[in-house]
């Protein structure tokens, strides 16, 4: 059959290091860094002190006080970066068909905080179970789609992807597939998390897979660096609109970007640590270049997961240089989180955006905080330390890889 074209046609960003597309893509290009003290709870006692929080955002500006009270954070996230998007898009709510606009989300974790403070509060109790009437509600992953369709009336496919770190990147793949197979016309997608809390790193800290540069937070997230010592969690959304090419153009849409292809595997490996070979990450960008039915030299940028662990980086590596050869080295690469930290399931929303802006200005973002590069990764890889590098570019590839061995890859070109 005869696959329809997607493209993007509006984006939304709230994130460490900027609370709009605009924003977002200024600390992009000038290498700022997202990480500061924990504001969120007192940290004093953990073992990391740190994060990148969100900053200056006040969800009552944005979500009345009554509405905002019955959501968790993560659903407020994924609101404002939903609503940015498709503001941005330009669609007219009023004219559309909301029955052939969908909404598919990303989280890992979903609301955790909510269902934290619920189980604090219960535990200074006497034991009578005084719980929160939208305790589930506003914990449950899959009330970001649905807050979003109920305040936007889209009655198409609704739902969250649950894939770990690779949530937002397997929600924007699905969002892709539901278009191109013409079930639905438009679809918001993304991804949102919010997991700066006390039981998120005490949980991360505990399995030693997070930085303890406390002493030093800002340069905490250094992908490919020597010194590197594990990820620094963030927080925030991303949102992309996808829509169906002839729809987007009959009404005269902004396009940003054409979605060719996306990809999937599973290391089948272990329940944190990528495979060793980085067997995964290859079979993932290996479906996503065969589903865009394009060569590996085709791609001039990838945005990696790169998250500044000491296992994972090398092996994603590995797997790019394996399945890449030559062109490995003729390509840019880099990993924004060394300036947004890792927003979990809401990592490859953001990181779509990063790559979308790369496409449209012909500038890709930096990896920035490296000070030594590891002797252990292939020192001819342009892994585009610290300063953001001008290239032409047509295609780019952004990986999003979680516990369990969830590996997803989407894959842009330039319209």
């Amino acid at each position: 059959m005869t696959f329809k074209r997607v493209v993007v046609t509006g984006m939304g960003a709230l994130t460490p290091i900027g609370n709009t597309v605009t924003e977002y893509w200024q600390g992009l290009v000038n290498g700022v860094s997202g990480c500061a003290p924990i504001t969120k709870f007192d940290a004093e006692k953990f073992r990391t002190r740190f994060a990148c929080e969100i900053k200056g955002f006040d969800v009552n500006n944005f979500i009345p006080r009554q509405e905002a009270r019955k959501m968790d954070p993560f659903t407020q996230y994924a609101i404002v970066a939903a609503d940015e998007a498709i503001k941005d898009s330009g669609l007219d709510l009023d004219k559309i068909n909301k029955n052939k606009v969908g909404v598919i989300w990303g989280s890992g974790i979903g609301g955790l905080k909510t269902f934290e403070e619920e189980m604090i509060y219960f535990g200074k109790g006497d034991g009578t179970p005084k719980i929160n009437p939208f305790f589930i509600p506003k914990m449950i992953a899959d009330s970001a789609s649905g807050q979003i369709s109920i305040r936007h009336g889209f009655r198409g496919p609704n739902y969250v992807t649950v894939s770990a770190c690779s949530s937002a990147n397997n929600a924007i793949i699905d969002a892709f597939n539901y278009i191109r197979l013409g079930r639905i016309n438009v679809c918001v997608s993304g991804g949102s998390e919010a997991a700066v809390t006390i039981a998120s790193v005490g949980g991360f800290t505990a399995m030693r897979a997070m930085s303890e540069r406390n002493d030093d937070p800002s340069t905490a997230s250094r992908p490919y660096d020597k010194d590197r010592d594990g990820f620094v969690v963030g927080e925030g959304a991303g949102s992309i609109i996808l829509e169906e090419y002839e729809h987007a153009k009959a009404r005269g849409a902004r396009i940003y970007a054409e979605l060719i292809g996306g990809g999937f595997s599973s290391d089948a490996y272990h329940i944190t640590a990528p495979h060793p070979e980085g067997y995964g990450a290859l079979l993932s960008m290996q479906d996503a270049l065969e589903d865009a039915n394009i060569k590996p030299e085709e791609v001039d940028y990838i945005n990696t997961h790169g998250t500044s662990t000491p296992i994972g980086d090398p092996q994603e590596l590995k797997a790019i240089v394996d399945l890449f050869g030559e062109h490995a080295y003729k390509m840019n690469i880099s990993s924004t989180k060394s300036m947004t930290g890792h927003l979990l399931g809401g990592a490859g929303a953001i990181e779509a955006v990063a790559s979308i802006l790369a496409l449209e200005h012909q500038i890709v973002p930096p990896t920035i905080n490296c000070f030594t590069p590891d002797p252990e990764i292939d020192s001819k890889l342009n892994l585009t330390f610290n300063k953001a590098q001008n290239r032409e570019m047509n295609i780019v590839l952004s990986n999003g890889f979680g516990f369990g061995g969830h590996n997803a890859t989407v894959i842009f070109r330039k319209i």
